[in-house]
C-alpha cells in the first residue's frame, strides 16, 4: 500500500532535515581542527580565569565557543582571522611578562603589538585601504589588482584592531584587578569597535556579491571614524585606560555594547551603499542643484571640523583644517567623477539588496541591544526605562529602521525613497551614537566629550 500524502510529506521533511544535518556536519579536516582549537582555547580560558568570573561571565564564555565555531564554519575567512588574532594577541601578552612598562622597551610591543601600536596600525591601514579603493575606481587598467590590495589592507586593519582590543583588555588587568575590564566602556574603545565591525561586515558582503567597488564608499565612513578617533586620542588622551564607573561594572556590558555596535556599523554601511545608489542614479545629471546627495555627503564629511572647532584650546586647529580640506577634495572628486564611479558600481538590484540586508541585520541586533540595555538599566538604576536622552534616541533609531523594514516588507519599498531614507538614518544614528554624548546629559554621561 502506498503512503498517504500527509505521510509522504512528513517523510520528505525528515529526509530533507537529515540531509541538511548531514551536509552541515560534513566538514573538512581543517574545519574540525579549527573547532578543536576554539574548544581548547575556551577550556584554557576557563581553567585559568574561572576564579575571576561570575556565573554569568562563565555562561558568556560557554556560549562564545560554539558561536565562534559556527561563525567560522559559516564564513571560512573568519577562521584565519580568529586564529591570527589569537596568535598575535598571545604573543603580545607574553611579551609583557607581567610588566606594563615593557611596552616602551620591547621592540615588538612598542612598534606592533601593544594596544596603542596596533590601533595606530589599524588607523593607517584603513586610510590606505580607502585610498586604494578610490584609485581603483578611477583606474583604467589594473583596477582589479588595486581593489584586491585595498581589500587585503582592510583585512589586516581588522586584524590589528582586534589584536589591539585583546591586548588592551590584558593591559587593563596589569594596571590592577579592580581596573581590568573588557575594552568597550568609553568612546575611544567603542569607536575602535565601530571601525572593525563596519569593515568586517563590508568584507562579508564584498565576498558574497563578488564586488569590491563598494569599498570606496564604505571605507569613507570608517576613515571618518578613524579621523575622529585620532583627534580624540590626542585632544583627550582617550587612550589612557581608566577604571570603570560603578554603573559599568556589570556583565551586561559584554553583551549590550557589542550588539549595539553591530547595529550602528551595519546602519552606517547601509547608508553608504544608499549613497552609492543615489550616485549611480544621478550619474548623468547635469543640473547641480539636483545633485543633493553629494552636498549631503559634504555636510557629513565636514561636520566634524565644525562641531569640534572648540579644539582650538588643545592646539589642534591645523588638524581640523587638514581634515576639512581633505573632505572637500573628496566631495569635489566624487562630483566631477560621478559618471566613472557609476560605471564601476554593481547593479541597482545588488545595491538595494545589500542595503536591505545590512539594515535587517542591524535592526535585529539593535533590538537585542535595546532589550539588554533595559535589563541592565533595571539592575543598575532600578528601572527598565527612564527616558534618558540616550535611551530616547535609541528608541528613535529603532523606530526609524522598524518603519523602513515595515515599508520594505509590507509595501515593497525600493529605489530612491529607500536609499534616501537609509541615508537620513545615518544622521539619526550618528546623533544617537555621538551627538547625545556631546550635547545632552543624563545617566549615560560617562561617555561625554
Amino acid at each position: 500500500m502506498s503512503a498517504l500524502p500527509a505521510e509522504s510529506a512528513v517523510i520528505s521533511a525528515k529526509n530533507i532535515t537529515l540531509e541538511l544535518n548531514d551536509s552541515y556536519f560534513r566538514r573538512t579536516w581543517w574545519e574540525w581542527v579549527f573547532a578543536a582549537l576554539v574548544i581548547a582555547g575556551g577550556v584554557f580560558a576557563f581553567t585559568r580565569y574561572h576564579s575571576a568570573m561570575d556565573v554569568y561571565e562563565k555562561g558568556i564564555l560557554l556560549g562564545a565557543v560554539p558561536a565562534a565555531i559556527w561563525l567560522g564554519w559559516l564564513w571560512a575567512p573568519l577562521q584565519r582571522l580568529m586564529l591570527l588574532v589569537a596568535v598575535l594577541s598571545l604573543t603580545g601578552i607574553a611579551a609583557y611578562q607581567g610588566d606594563l612598562g615593557r611596552a616602551e622597551t620591547v621592540f615588538g610591543l612598542k612598534y606592533f603589538l601593544s594596544s596603542q601600536s596596533a590601533i595606530l596600525w589599524m588607523s593607517m591601514l584603513f586610510f590606505m585601504a580607502t585610498a586604494f579603493y578610490w584609485v581603483a575606481v578611477f583606474a583604467k587598467g589594473r583596477a582589479d589588482g588595486l581593489e584586491l590590495v585595498a581589500s587585503r589592507l582592510v583585512w589586516v586593519a581588522v586584524t590589528m584592531a582586534l589584536t589591539g582590543t585583546m591586548v588592551r583588555w590584558f593591559e587593563s588587568y596589569l594596571l590592577g584587578a579592580d581596573v581590568g575590564h573588557i575594552p568597550v566602556s568609553n568612546l575611544y574603545e567603542v569607536f575602535i569597535m565601530f571601525c572593525w565591525m563596519t569593515a568586517l561586515f563590508y568584507l562579508y558582503f564584498e565576498a558574497q556579491y563578488k564586488t569590491r567597488s563598494l569599498g570606496a564608499f564604505v571605507m569613507l565612513i570608517v576613515s571618518a571614524a578613524v579621523g575622529f578617533l585620532l583627534w580624540y586620542t590626542v585632544a583627550r588622551q582617550a587612550q589612557e585606560i581608566q577604571p570603570l564607573v560603578p554603573a559599568l561594572k556589570s556583565w551586561w556590558m559584554k553583551l549590550h555594547v557589542p550588539a549595539n555596535f553591530i547595529g550602528y556599523g551595519t546602519f552606517a554601511l547601509a547608508a553608504m551603499v544608499a549613497f552609492a545608489y543615489l550616485i549611480k542614479q544621478q550619474a548623468t545629471e547635469t543640473k547641480w542643484y539636483r545633485l543633493a546627495p553629494l552636498w549631503l555627503l559634504g555636510i557629513v564629511l565636514c561636520f566634524e571640523p565644525i562641531v569640534f572647532r572648540k579644539s582650538s584650546a588643545s592646539g589642534l586647529n591645523d588638524y581640523w583644517a587638514v581634515y576639512f580640506g581633505v573632505s572637500a577634495l573628496i566631495v569635489a572628486g566624487i562630483l566631477l567623477g560621478r559618471r566613472a564611479i557609476a560605471e564601476k558600481l554593481p547593479s541597482f538590484e545588488v545595491l538595494d539588496d545589500v542595503m536591505y540586508k545590512s539594515i535587517a541585520v542591524g535592526f535585529a541586533f539593535f533590538t537585542i541591544a535595546t532589550v539588554l540595555g533595559a535589563l541592565w538599566a533595571a539592575e543598575a538604576w532600578g528601572g527598565y526605562w527612564s527616558w534618558d536622552p540616550k535611551e530616547t534616541w535609541a528608541l528613535i533609531v529603532w523606530l526609524n529602521y522598524a518603519a523602513w523594514l515595515h515599508m520594505r516588507l509590507m509595501k515593497g519599498l525600493r529605489g530612491t525613497v529607500a536609499a534616501w531614507w537609509a541615508l537620513a538614518g545615518l544622521a539619526i544614528t550618528t546623533f544617537a551614537f555621538i551627538g547625545v554624548n556631546m550635547f545632552l546629559s543624563g545617566l549615560h554621561s560617562y561617555g561625554t566629550l
